[in-house]
């Protein structure tokens, strides 16, 4: 059986259990990192040096890299599907998929800011900062979708699912954010999944 190391309020966890439920696929999942420690034990870390979640096991096959993770998930058990046929709507998810990295490194100030850390410790700048890049980066995203359903074309495949993730949890924080309507819409198809609403969209811890 599949096994998925990570805890589920991890959002790179969660593209992992996403993209296994969009599957189908039955998984054993173990909770590791943060409160859950494991990370640093010399077992974990023959699995992961990074001491890093997430990472699988897919018989005797170990994966980490989230992006790598869902790829080859995809890649395996969803080719047609998650994984595109064609080269270039291929290549068009992986673009979104590297994408929700450069999101990711704008908006981690701000989930970090307002989730993990104390109110006392709080960088009010470095919040408003990040939100400030991440909103313009969401509307290369949303002017995209205008012209599509999904990030790659008109049915869901991996490209959605960083991003997806990633979009949850800006959508969700009490923050300010700008109109971005094709973005709000896709939100709502992500929502009308029952693998998104059971793994990604949790409350925010």
């Amino acid at each position: 059986m599949l096994r998925i190391w990570g805890r589920t309020n991890s959002v790179n966890v969660k593209k992992a259990l996403w993209c296994a439920e969009e599957l189908g696929l039955a998984y054993e999942r173990i909770d590791a990192g943060l409160q859950f420690g494991v990370v640093d034990t010399a077992e974990y870390r023959k699995l992961n040096p990074n001491g890093l979640v997430p990472t699988i096991e897919d018989h005797g096959f170990v994966l980490w890299e989230s992006h790598a993770i869902v790829r080859y998930l995809a890649a395996k058990h969803g080719a047609g599907t998650l994984w595109p046929l064609d080269p270039k709507q291929r290549a068009d998810a992986d673009r979104w998929m590297d994408w929700a990295f450069t999101f990711q490194a704008a908006f981690r100030p701000v989930f970090w800011g307002l989730i993990r850390t104390p109110p006392e410790q709080r960088d009010p700048v470095a919040i408003e900062d990040g939100r400030r890049k991440a909103a313009e980066l969401l509307g290369h995203l949303d002017a995209a979708l205008a012209e599509r359903s999904y990030v790659a074309g008109g049915a869901l495949t991996m490209g959605d699912i960083p991003i997806g993730c990633h979009v949850h949890l800006w959508l969700r924080l009490p923050i300010e954010r700008p109109r971005q309507p094709h973005l709000e819409a896709w939100f709502a198809r992500l929502l009308e999944r029952a693998p998104y609403r059971k793994v990604v969209d949790i409350p925010i811890s």
